[in-house]
């Protein structure tokens, strides 16, 4: 098991939650995800990362699966305009690689928000810390251990 992943099994169990990841094998959107999963597209939780102009920072927006993430809405919603963060960034703050990023076990705090419409489903998917790797999750759940803001930031 890959360090990412042991990171995000560890956060998981830490908030009480079972760790139960899947392998994808090749699937690299959130509609070849949600075929390997059995689900809905929506019920992929994509993990968004934008750098923060203003803070320097990486913030995490959790999309539900066939959404885009509006970079207007994003940045009004963060109070800070927001820019492509390039993969260093990424690495630096989540401990993730671009395709990998799981929405716990970062390296860093990082601020985040969740699209309402993962709210919808009684289960969604989420990176496991590998481009190649999700785990189910209630979004309740999600919302909780994640700390994120719910906030309309999608076109």
């Amino acid at each position: 098991m890959s360090k990412s992943m042991a990171r995000v099994r560890r956060a998981l169990e830490e908030a009480g939650l079972r760790a139960e990841i899947h392998e994808l094998g090749e699937a690299r959107t959130a509609a070849q995800a949600a075929a390997v999963a059995g689900c809905e597209i929506d019920q992929i939780a994509k993990s968004i990362i934008f750098a923060g102009l203003d803070s320097g920072r990486a913030l995490l927006f959790l999309t539900a699966g066939g959404h885009q993430v509006d970079t207007a809405r994003a940045s009004a919603v963060a109070g800070e305009p927001l820019g492509k963060a390039d993969a260093a960034l990424i690495r630096a703050q989540t401990g993730f690689a671009i395709g990998g990023v799981a929405p716990v076990g970062h390296l860093s705090p990082i601020r985040a928000y969740l699209d309402p419409r993962l709210m919808e489903f009684d289960v969604i998917w989420a990176a496991a810390g590998t481009p190649h790797h999700i785990f189910p999750i209630a979004p309740t759940d999600l919302h909780r251990v994640t700390g994120a803001q719910l906030a309309a930031f999608v076109a």
